[in-house]
């Protein structure tokens, strides 16, 4: 899957080589792609096959007079996983040397499902989760009936498939079964 730091000087580093290049950098600029780098690393504690960058919650990275400060976009209000994500970005920040952490919660513009990377996607699908389709335009109208998606089985392809449960494994999936291959597999909803 190649480096996760492509196009960056840290192009071909591992994680490791990663946070035991912070130390000596001095320069600002790559103080910031290193932080950056080291951020991107996290992954989210419901989805593990996919980081918080590909998951588009990653929103910025950014240097402060005392260390760093991250920014966070929550799936969705109440969303349980930030605590997590929140813990997991300060710990290895501070093991890339950056001893000062700070991680905020950014609100303005809400998360969308369409924030997820294609990189991100293909990670789902490779997990057998069916990734979303394109999140609703404009103001979302409450409906009370049954909610249909256009779902493809993540493991035959077949666009066969039923909801068996609006609340799969998460709050923010859907379970489904293929009618093709009969497999029960989640779907991300689209928000």
């Amino acid at each position: 899957m190649g480096s996760r730091y492509a196009g960056s000087s840290l192009a071909g580093y591992s994680t490791n080589d990663v946070v035991g290049r912070v130390a000596p950098v001095r320069d600002e600029r790559a103080r910031i792609e290193t932080a950056r780098a080291v951020a991107e690393t996290v992954v989210d504690p419901e989805l593990p096959m996919l980081t918080l960058a590909d998951l588009g919650v990653l929103r910025d990275v950014r240097l402060t007079d005392a260390g760093v400060e991250v920014a966070i976009t929550p799936t969705y209000t109440g969303c349980p996983a930030m605590a997590a994500m929140r813990d997991d970005l300060t710990r290895v920040l501070q093991e890339a040397g950056f001893d000062d952490v700070k991680v905020r919660v950014a609100l303005d513009e809400p998360w969308t499902t369409d924030w997820i990377s294609e990189r991100g996607r293909a990670a789902l699908r490779e997990a057998g989760i069916s990734a979303p389709g394109p999140a609703p335009a404009g103001p979302v109208t409450l409906r009370l009936g049954p909610v249909r998606r256009d779902v493809t089985c993540p493991r035959c392809g077949s666009a066969d498939t039923e909801v068996t449960s609006e609340f799969g494994s998460t709050a923010c999936k859907a379970l489904y079964r293929c009618r093709e291959c009969l497999e029960p597999f989640d779907h991300v909803k689209e928000i």
